[in-house]
């Protein structure tokens, strides 16, 4: 049996190239309808430890013997257990997930969304294991990071690979599905961290404010903000060399997205509905959409990125089908997914009033985004 720190990235890579494989989930069922590993050409078995020491022969002949396969549970133990008991039984390319869901949930996989007007670029970066997508944006040796989260390593090793220096860090709201990196990165580097003042009102710690219209330079490339609320009263996006608008957690590829994150569910929903039906219609169709999120393998592109043009989401994407602001209304305040786990701490860790240890962090940030409509 193997067991390698570095296997949860192997996978998050093999996941974005869309290379073929084979993941063994040995938590029980509920847990995995819940939260699992999930990608274009994966291919998913979930069978239980205890089932499948006792399910025989027959159960065994469901698993790939003779190809590479990964074995992961929550956190590690029980995959490796399950590892061990294959390898018993001839399988010789079966590898347990060391951290097991909780490694996977950290991986942050970089694929780049295009080239800027001047020669610069911009990457996004995944989160496969939570469904979050932040953003590094650089022009001459300059960075901007956007949405970062709490793997601050990742963006820095990033920068220092391509000889960049981050001079700002902004979130485009304050979240409730996953602690920020952002205040954490902009200590680390030096650089000026940006949040919405409107969601800033229980802040402890120092920002600079964003307002609508306010500009931030890399560069020769122009960020300029775009007040548009809804998923909070803050949230703002962020047009980008006049060809990328950065929507945060307003408008997803397949959906939009919720206003109930802070308990005012009927007035945001209100914001929501004047920010896609007013703000987003006066912006030009041809700008390609980066969300902070995503929820669905559907919504990969072939390179494993994530965006897709504006005017195309107001003919597809199935949250734009708006017939009046009272049907959109009862749409995105009845029926709504489960609240994102542990939501309320998270909030008030990315406040800076809770300060969580490393474990709590992961425990906080277990399960899907739900951000989602």
């Amino acid at each position: 049996m193997t067991v390698n720190l570095s296997l949860a990235k192997e996978l998050a890579d093999k996941v974005i190239d869309q290379e073929k494989v084979y993941v063994l989930d040995v938590r029980d069922k509920k847990s995995v309808e819940e939260w699992r590993i999930e990608g274009r050409n994966v291919e998913f078995i979930n069978i239980p430890l205890d089932q499948l020491k006792e399910g025989g022969d027959s159960l065994l002949k469901e698993l790939p013997k003779d190809e590479y396969f990964y074995a992961v549970c929550a956190k590690g133990n029980t995959s490796q257990k399950a590892a061990k008991f294959l390898m018993e039984k001839g399988f010789t390319n079966v590898y347990s997930i060391e951290g097991g869901m909780e490694a996977w949930s950290e991986q942050l996989e970089p694929v780049k969304i295009g080239e800027l007007k001047d020669g610069g670029s911009i990457f996004q970066f995944v989160r496969l294991g939570k469904g979050c997508l932040s953003y590094l944006i650089e022009s001459n040796g300059e960075a901007i990071v956007v949405d970062a989260s709490r793997m601050t390593e990742t963006y820095e090793q990033f920068a220092q690979q391509r000889n960049l220096k981050i001079v700002h860090v902004l979130d485009t709201h304050l979240h409730a599905d996953h602690v920020s990196g952002g205040r954490k990165l902009a200590q680390q580097t030096g650089a000026t961290y940006y949040l919405p003042s409107e969601d800033a009102e229980e802040v402890v710690f120092e920002y600079e404010p964003i307002k609508d219209g306010k500009k931030l330079v890399i560069g020769s490339t122009t960020l300029e903000a775009v007040y548009s609320p809804g998923h909070t009263i803050g949230s703002t996006s962020f047009l980008v060399d006049d060809q990328y608008l950065l929507t945060g957690d307003i408008l997803f590829i397949e959906s939009i997205g919720r206003p109930d994150l802070a308990g005012k569910a009927k007035d945001w929903a209100n914001d929501l509905y004047e920010t896609l039906t007013m703000r987003y219609q006066k912006l030009a169709n041809d700008l390609i959409v980066l969300p902070g999120h995503y929820a669905q393998v559907s919504e990969f592109n072939d390179n494993g990125s994530i965006f897709e043009k504006l005017g195309i989401l107001y003919k597809n994407n199935r949250g734009l089908e708006i017939e009046n602001e009272e049907k959109f209304i009862k749409q995105v305040t009845e029926g709504l997914k489960e609240q994102p786990n542990a939501y309320e701490e998270i909030r008030k860790t990315n406040m800076g009033k809770l300060s969580p240890g490393k474990q709590e962090l992961q425990e906080m940030e277990t399960g899907p985004n739900n951000c989602a409509v």
